[in-house]
């Protein structure tokens, strides 16, 4: 049996990519993201393969795409929260900061190290943040 018969509320990881691909070119263009930063916040892939979800918005995500997607959501859901101002809280990922997670860096510049862990970083500072630790 596998795991979705085990759990029917939950969909398969192939029936996500849509709704995935379509919040994260959403956030992308709120953030004002270029071309070279979308691809490295999804992980660098080919660009056939990152040119053919941005014009359709639809793919089959591996996990990794999947996981570097959930925490852009994490973290721009957080930014909604924190910032009532849409602009405020789109522009923050941008602004350098003096908190030392950062070093002074921009969160931006945080997650586009490449590393998953990067993203998993800068949703746990914002969690935290809010209180949700």
């Amino acid at each position: 049996m596998n795991d979705v018969a085990l759990h029917p509320t939950r969909e398969p990881a192939g029936e996500l990519g849509g709704p995935a691909l379509r919040a994260f070119f959403a956030i992308a263009e709120r953030w004002g993201l270029r071309i070279a930063e979308q691809r490295r916040l999804l992980g660098d892939p080919p660009e056939s393969t990152f040119y053919k979800w941005k014009r359709e918005r639809e793919g089959t995500l591996g996990r990794d795409v999947l996981e570097r997607i959930s925490y852009v959501l994490g973290i721009y859901k957080n930014l909604q929260i924190l910032f009532p101002e849409p602009e405020r809280a789109d522009a923050w990922v941008r602004k350098p900061s003096s908190a030392p997670t950062f070093g002074g860096q921009s969160a931006l510049e945080r997650m586009l190290s490449g590393n998953v862990a990067d993203l998993y970083v800068v949703r746990q500072y914002l969690d935290a943040q809010r209180g949700w630790n």
